[in-house]
């Protein structure tokens, strides 16, 4: 059970040594707040006052860590019974509040998995992701989408086992083209394959997928050996060539042991200040595909921290395999094991690589997260130079790091939405994407438009700073010409905001890509780069990007629109009097045509309310 301790209350300046001499000794996690009351460290500690106490009584060489420690103005503390309690407890926190120096792994995403509908008389093979919600089996997770289809496609090649959907497979009159080609048995026409002879092909898919491949090659060659023996050469020739396949994916896999567990190899690497985690997901003893985190570091972390945070935060989320193989053996490995194994509800055992094979594997991961790590170090070196190119191109003082840009979309001047995107150090930042709806406006006006949505952006910020958050972004880029360069300017004078640096971005000739022409207030005549010029990418990066998100959001709100039955509107008509209009007349056109008598002769339709709905299409008198 965890039970909450008392805050250390202050008025002006944090008393460290009163606040040690009554802190606990138990175990819990420990909050460490700025000035402004923002938690900006959580940490986790099997005894709190000899943890907290090692902050304030050593000198810190790492001047990132003296930093932080420099800025504590409230340490909060919450008891717990156990160390575990604290793991779990300290993994909630950090997600909630994002402290800024702590270590941040992104998990905004969800892994996909295999699915086979066993339920079904000639069950299927799908891509899947996000809740486990249909009846049958889930093979997984994939560390990406490319393996998942990967696999689906080596499925196909050896076992022909259906990968259409249900309402395809419920309306087929002939056999499809996968048949054709060989890549399925059409169990959707009766009479082509027999639900015991499919049932057989799913069986050894099931078994390829938990990892028994020696198990299904076994089997396989024990129907090739009786095909021979009763002349059925076709059929034994079919079963050496699917063998020959399984034998081809085998020998690919650095590990094929039969057997083998489920298994992930965790390593780091880091290079310049920056940090990559490598996780390779191994299943039934093949290796399924790995995925590389870089995560968000402020102040200095060894391994032991990196990894730790690593776990507690990934595998609260995701499957816990029953080995995870690491390269170093952790300070709190022994209270990480217990909660893994509690997640999992099965032994769970962490290791260092002690035999060949394990190191095998273990220097396979360590070139991954090298590579990996390189290849992130040039794209974000890439990206720099491309800021660093628009700084010089637009002549600001400094270079802009965070931009904002705007564009409207509208389908003839009706639904009118705009989109706000935002780009850090030239990497979009989703997160923080907005969209507007636009209104009181004429329809078609996108200078308008512009107006409006700056307006609501900036203002909203400028309130927001005052009360210490939010930021201003050092340029901000319009998609339009000088119009709404124009009605930018404007907004920016009236709300005093006017020093931030403005870009407007105009088609070209043809409206074709490269041949954009950059307008800036101090700038009217325009600025015309050359098509291969790095920065002019970086604004059409970031132009479309602004585009994709406006389409997007307006489609989205134009279906809505569609879908939206003119009855809605009508006062005092709710949804089950519209059910029940709707399924007497059998369409909106035709309630539209009916008389007062016809719509009195709905269920539960008043007199009343029908001559409301007749006025509501013909006008009331």
């Amino acid at each position: 059970m965890i039970e909450k301790k008392a805050e250390q209350s202050v008025e002006t300046k944090f008393d460290v040594v009163a606040f040690l001499k009554q802190l606990t000794q138990r175990p819990g996690v420990y909050r460490m707040l700025n000035a402004a009351g923002t938690i900006i460290y959580v940490g986790k500690a099997k005894n709190l006052k000899r943890r907290v106490s090692s902050y304030f009584k050593q000198m810190h060489g790492e001047l990132k860590t003296a930093a932080m420690v420099a800025q504590v103005a409230r340490v909060e503390v919450t008891v717990t019974d156990t160390e575990s309690e604290a793991f779990i407890l300290e993994n909630t926190l950090i997600k909630r509040h994002k402290p800024k120096y702590n270590i941040l792994f992104r998990d905004d995403k969800s892994y996909p998995y295999i699915y086979v509908s066993t339920d079904k008389a000639f069950p299927a093979l799908s891509y899947h992701r996000g809740a486990k919600r249909r009846k049958g089996d889930y093979f997984g997770p994939f560390p990406n989408a490319s393996a998942v289809h990967q696999t689906l496609q080596t499925l196909q090649k050896i076992f022909k086992v259906r990968q259409c959907a249900e309402s395809v497979f419920n309306h087929r009159s002939r056999p499809c083209l996968q048949y054709q080609i060989k890549r399925c048995s059409a169990p959707c026409i009766e009479g082509f394959i027999s639900q015991e002879s499919y049932q057989e092909e799913v069986d050894l898919t099931l078994l390829f997928l938990q990892g028994k491949r020696f198990d299904v090659v076994e089997a396989l060659a024990q129907k090739m050996e009786t095909a021979s023996q009763a002349l059925e050469f076709e059929a034994a020739a079919q079963y050496r060539d699917k063998i020959s396949a399984l034998r081809a994916i085998q020998s690919q896999h650095l590990i094929n042991q039969p057997g083998s567990k489920d298994m992930d190899v965790i390593v780091t690497a880091e290079q310049a200040n920056q940090v990559c985690v490598c996780l390779m997901m191994y299943r039934g003893g093949n290796l399924w595909g790995s995925e590389h985190f870089y995560p968000k570091i402020e102040a200095q972390a060894d391994s032991n921290a990196i990894l730790e945070a690593f776990l507690t935060q990934h595998y609260q989320v995701y499957p816990v395999p029953a080995e995870v193989l690491l390269p170093i053996k952790l300070l709190d490995h022994d209270y990480l094991e217990a909660w893994l194994k509690e997640k999992r509800d099965a032994s769970v055992r962490l290791k260092q690589p002690v035999q060949q094979t394990a190191k095998s594997l273990m220097a396979l991961a360590n070139t991954n997260a090298l590579t990996g790590l390189k290849q992130h170090l040039t794209q974000k070196a890439t990206q720099r130079d491309r800021v660093l190119a628009l700084q010089e191109v637009l002549a600001l003082e400094t270079p802009p790091n965070h931009i904002e840009c705007f564009d409207i979309s509208h389908t003839q001047g009706q639904l009118t939405m705009a989109s706000c995107v935002v780009f850090y150090d030239g990497i979009p930042s989703t997160q923080a994407y907005r969209k507007f709806n636009i209104e009181g406006i004429t329809g078609g006006d996108d200078c308008a438009a512009m107006n409006q949505v700056l307006m609501r952006r900036y203002k909203r910020l400028k309130e927001a700073q005052k009360e210490g958050g939010g930021t201003f972004p050092n340029l901000i880029v319009v998609d339009g010409g000088k119009g709404q360069l124009n009605q930018a300017i404007a907004v920016l004078k009236t709300l005093e905001l006017d020093h931030i640096p403005l870009v407007s971005v105009a088609k070209g000739e043809g409206r074709k890509a490269g041949l954009e022409i950059l307008f800036t207030p101090h700038n009217m005549q325009g600025i015309d780069l050359e098509s291969d010029h790095i920065a002019l990418h970086l604004i059409n990066y970031i132009r479309d990007e602004a585009h994709r998100f406006a389409i997007t959001s307006h489609r989205a709100k134009r279906t809505k629109a569609q879908t939206h039955s003119s009855l809605e509107s009508i006062e005092g008509i709710g949804p089950k009097t519209r059910k029940n209009v709707l399924v007497h007349f059998g369409g909106l056109h035709q309630v539209k045509d009916a008389s007062v008598s016809e719509l009195t002769k709905v269920k539960g339709l008043s007199a009343n309310k029908a001559q409301r709905i007749y006025d509501f299409f013909h006008g009331a008198i």
